[in-house]
């Protein structure tokens, strides 16, 4: 009879295959519930930025919820936050766009390339 073959793993290799297989239960549960993961990743943002120029400008008034930033925010491209973005690069460090200061850019050709 065929002798078994011998454990050769070692308590390193234990902790990998546990890191990997906690790290393929998170990509399952993420890409199985992308629309909830959604939801939350949108909620932290709006909760973060409640009260950045731009979504008072719109109207948001601090609401965090999908439905109301679908409803008031319109679609935009960049020619409509210009305005903004200039201040910004000038050195205003109010909170136009985000909560926290904006210390630099990508330039066009990198969010281009990226689909942004």
């Amino acid at each position: 009879m065929p002798e078994a073959p011998k454990n050769t793993l070692k308590p390193s290799d234990y902790n990998l295959a546990e890191k990997n297989k906690k790290s393929l239960q998170f990509i399952e549960d993420v890409t199985s519930n992308a629309d909830e993961a959604q939801k939350k990743v949108l909620e932290e943002i709006l909760s973060r930025n409640a009260h950045v120029e731009y979504l008072q400008r719109h109207g948001l008034n601090g609401q965090t919820n999908r439905e109301t930033f679908k409803k008031v925010m319109p679609v935009i491209n960049y020619e409509d936050i210009q305005p903004d973005i200039n201040r910004i690069a000038n050195g205003d460090a109010s909170p136009i766009l985000c909560s926290k200061p904006i210390s630099e850019f990508l330039t066009r050709w990198v969010c281009a390339s990226f689909g942004f």
